[in-house]
């Protein structure tokens, strides 16, 4: 009994060792692999929009790194929040669904927080949704937000980044 618990436990330490860096490997290629779900998006900033009565939990994606991130891999997204993306000057911006598995709408947003233009974006796709003139904010919320609040094209938003212009 000795000598096959000394056996098995040498075969286990044995294993173990030559097994370590594969474990390891797999680990690392796992990690990186997998996206988190909340990823880098915890760390995000949020300001607080309005729209009419109705308040929006907005995070803030304005470094480069953030905006390409954006909502990726996000598998849900409450109701009341969503993704407020910032650039340093205004142009036509144009975005797509690439690894968002989420159904967006995005409202192409003046300085002024007058939405331009929505566009309903279907998850997991490279179709470019555009602005229909030059903005500086994109707005993401889960799809049908908007409609469901009967906001459109010409409403104002409201939040601390549009009284800066």
């Amino acid at each position: 009994m000795t000598t096959m618990y000394s056996t098995s436990r040498r075969f286990s330490r044995r294993a173990a060792s030559a097994l370590a860096p594969l474990v390891a490997t797999v680990l690392a290629l796992w990690a990186t692999a997998t996206p988190a779900q909340d990823g880098p998006q915890l760390a995000l900033q949020r300001v607080e929009l309005t729209a009419g009565m109705h308040r929006i939990d907005a995070q803030v994606a304005q470094t480069p790194q953030e905006r390409q991130t954006g909502l990726m891999y996000r598998q849900e997204m409450p109701a009341h929040e969503g993704m407020l993306f910032i650039f340093d000057q205004p142009g036509v911006q144009c975005f797509w669904m690439k690894n968002t598995l989420l159904p967006l709408t995005a409202a192409f947003v003046a300085d002024d927080g007058t939405i331009v233009n929505l566009a309903d974006m279907k998850p997991q796709t490279t179709d470019s949704h555009c602005s229909a003139r030059p903005v500086r904010y994109v707005l993401e919320m889960n799809q049908g937000w908007f409609g469901k609040k009967g906001i459109k094209a010409g409403f104002r938003l409201g939040g601390t980044p549009f009284s800066r212009h």
